[in-house]
């Protein structure tokens, strides 16, 4: 099992899920009113026709996630980054560590994230939201930003080998997935991956104004 990342689900639902496509519609009305308690306008793009701007279908195993995530963390502290393929079990248990104590400083959005659901939405505001729990917003509440996210990603390509213009896009072919080959022969293979997955996911979401959905 692994990650499924969305953007536009509704036109997705509505071809493939109907019962689906009305249990979503219900979730993104609970976090609209949620975010506008919160000061925050937006509202997922109804349906209306074909979708208005590209959409985002991808995933991929949690563990990359996590070692995504031990990237941005290792730039942040200026330590030196190495693949998650190439180190041990005892300095992969350290760096988890500092995933954790990361996390706790509540400010990255894609530290601040559940791993397994959840919103990021196409407004720009500084730190991860904690709705309440009343709100009943998937991810245990926890909203992050399209735009923040997509900055943490650009600040962090280098370190994978990505490069990216002055508006954040990807220079160069896009990671579509391992195809059969082993991490280890490719540094950042599944980091990279990653990175790709959600930077795709990302510019869908700013430039349709569609929520990316971790489900």
């Amino acid at each position: 099992m692994g990650l499924s990342i969305s953007v536009g689900l509704l036109h997705d639902q509505a071809r493939n899920d109907p019962e689906g496509l009305d249990y979503h519609r219900r979730a993104f009305a609970r976090l609209g009113r949620a975010l506008a308690a919160q000061g925050v306008d937006w509202h997922e793009p109804p349906i209306a026709g074909p979708p208005h701007s590209p959409t985002f279908s991808g995933g991929f195993p949690y563990g990359y996630l996590t070692q995504l995530r031990r990237i941005v963390v290792l730039v942040g502290r200026g330590e030196p980054v190495t693949p998650a393929a190439s180190i041990g079990e005892q300095e992969w248990d350290r760096d988890c560590e500092k995933i954790r104590d990361e996390t706790s400083m509540f400010s990255s959005h894609l530290l601040c994230h559940a791993d397994n659901a959840g919103y990021y939405v196409p407004v720009d505001f500084a730190d991860p939201l904690f709705l309440p729990p009343e709100a009943e917003v998937a991810g245990a509440g926890m909203v992050g930003s399209a735009q923040r996210l997509l900055a943490e990603l650009s600040a962090v390509a280098p370190a994978l080998g990505i490069g990216v213009d002055a508006g954040g896009l990807a220079l160069g072919p896009q990671e579509t997935g391992p195809a059969g080959r082993d991490a280890a022969d490719e540094p950042f293979e599944s980091e990279r991956f990653a990175w790709h997955q959600l930077h795709r996911a990302c510019l869908a979401s700013v430039t349709g104004g569609y929520a990316v959905v971790f489900h």
